[in-house]
């Protein structure tokens, strides 16, 4: 797995607790708000999705449920729980932290 590979999936669960603090949303939308947020630069397979939120699930950090759309087809939201947007919180500075880390130890100018 390339480096950049590695960072992206580490970073999987913090850019979904992202996006669900904005709306809940259901897989398919998640995919392309990464996508479209991010340039292109975040493309995530549902390979890696779904087994990542079926894990926040379980961690409590979102719920979800069944909402049928108005086309009469049903999507299965995903909602950020208190749980979830505490993660948010900590997981950001915890980023913001290792960036300038990170940053300090390259010898980048920020």
């Amino acid at each position: 797995m390339s480096i950049k590979d590695q960072i992206r999936k580490g970073s999987s669960e913090i850019l979904i607790l992202r996006l669900l603090n904005d709306e809940p949303m259901y897989g398919y939308q998640i995919v392309q708000e990464l996508k479209e947020r991010s340039g292109g630069y975040f493309e995530m397979k549902e390979g890696l999705l779904y087994p990542t939120l079926h894990r926040m699930k379980q961690a409590g950090l979102v719920t979800s449920e069944w909402i049928k759309t108005d086309s009469q087809r049903r999507r299965k939201y995903y909602r950020l729980t208190a749980e979830g947007r505490k993660m948010l919180d900590e997981g950001s500075a915890e980023w913001d932290n290792f960036m300038r880390q990170m940053q300090a130890m390259l010898g980048v100018q920020s």
